[in-house]
């Protein structure tokens, strides 16, 4: 769990992931860089385990309770001409169940601006929940209906960390794999090492995004 903070301390940033992998691609939240703290949350897989664990890190007296919340991570592109590597900074997250309401994600230009600005290529939109690994035809009717990318943890990640009282959430995801690029396990295969590589680069922006949501509002 979270070390616990000075009382006056403002609350770290939460950066959530799934696997074990993607954490290691994102450790460098737990080394203390100078500026505001950031904590690194593995969940384990599923939108489940990610509800739990984001309600844990967030519950009332945690070192964490208050943080902004980014779910972060690898994710499958729906979209035509994606490529292992591409980032996708959400618009909104939607669930995977019918009728839930999406949550939006309204502080992300900064983030957009940023991954940018280090030349990666970046796309924006909706971000679809699932309950299991999405393939084939699926894949396709999820784009249909709008989304742009689809993953298991960010959206109720997201939504957990709404109803905690997060004050701004993100998401910010590398896809592994796309439509012309299907992997079958992550690392083995050169899209998989892309995509870890560029996930690590992602860091030092979620640590900026936080900063700016310190500053004063003009």
């Amino acid at each position: 769990m979270p070390r616990r903070l000075p009382p006056d301390a403002e609350p770290p940033l939460l950066v959530a992931c799934a696997l074990g992998i993607e954490r290691f691609a994102l450790r460098g939240g737990d080394r203390g860089a100078a500026g505001p703290p950031v904590v690194t949350l593995r969940t384990g897989m599923g939108p489940q385990a990610a509800e739990r664990a984001l309600a844990a890190a967030l519950g009332e007296g945690s070192a964490t309770a208050g943080s902004p919340v980014v779910a972060s991570g690898f994710c499958a592109g729906l979209a035509p001409g994606m490529r292992p590597g591409d980032v996708i900074v959400a618009e909104a997250t939607r669930d995977h169940r019918p009728g839930v309401p999406d949550v939006p994600c309204r502080d992300n230009g900064p983030l957009v601006r940023s991954l940018r600005e280090r030349g990666l290529r970046v796309h924006t939109g909706l971000l679809r929940g699932s309950d299991h690994v999405v393939r084939g035809a699926e894949r396709a009717a999820l784009h249909a209906e709008g989304a742009l990318a689809v993953d298991m943890e960010s959206a109720a990640t997201l939504r957990t960390a709404v109803r905690r009282g997060s004050p701004a959430v993100a998401a910010v995801r590398v896809v592994v794999d796309a439509p012309e690029h299907e992997l079958v396990r992550i690392g083995t295969v050169r899209g998989g090492i892309s995509a870890f590589r560029v996930l690590r680069s992602v860091f030092p922006v979620l640590f900026e995004w936080h900063r700016s949501l310190l500053l004063p509002r003009r």
